[in-house]
């Protein structure tokens, strides 16, 4: 779905009265709503995209968990920071230059007169796939260095990894100014300043 198409436009009204209608005395199930609606932004092009944003947000939620267990042991806290950052940092490199590097080997080998028949991958790249990686992966990195507390629930950091209004545009977002937001109870204030 994009900013400036129909949908979205009717979309944002739709979400923003319901999300209040929920009220901000139920935060959990705004949470949920908010996770809810950001995939369903998220999808819309494409909903096998959603496994990949799925999957970088249960690895650095349970990073990030392991990190603050392990605080008496940096090794094993190197350890986890690792695993975040191979695997986001895998699947990014994977989707954006995977057929790059295939295409660019076939092409040097014909330099040399052989000509390689390697299979591409016949996919387009995720949407916002880079500012979710990166935003995922900041987070563990402020949870490592001490910036920030590890997210306890997991609705609200999956929220704040999926939100759809920055989600494919940015700004990437940290997560010691955003997930506070998720954490905290919400007010509506009807006076426009």
């Amino acid at each position: 779905m994009l900013f400036n198409s129909i949908e979205f436009a009717i979309f944002l009204p739709i979400v923003f009265a319901i999300y209040w209608i929920i009220g901000s005395d139920r935060r959990k199930i705004q949470n949920l709503f908010l996770l809810i609606a950001s995939y369903v932004f998220y999808g819309w092009w494409n909903p096998q995209f959603l496994i990949l944003i799925f999957l970088s947000t249960l690895v650095d939620y349970f990073v990030a968990r392991g990190i603050e267990n392990y605080t008496n042991n940096k090794q094993n806290q190197k350890k986890l920071l690792a695993v975040s950052l191979i695997f986001n940092l895998g699947m990014l490199g994977f989707f954006k230059y995977f057929n790059f590097f295939v295409e660019n080997f076939v092409q040097a080998f014909t330099l040399f007169g052989m000509k390689l028949n390697l299979p591409t991958l016949q996919i387009i790249l995720p949407v916002g796939i880079s500012f979710y990686t990166f935003q995922t992966l900041s987070y563990s990195i402020d949870v490592y260095k001490g910036k920030l507390s590890a997210c306890k629930d997991f609705i609200s950091f999956a929220a704040y990894v999926s939100f759809f209004p920055q989600l494919v545009a940015g700004p990437i977002e940290r997560a010691t100014n955003l997930v506070p937001q998720f954490l905290n109870k919400r007010t509506f204030d009807y006076v426009l300043s």
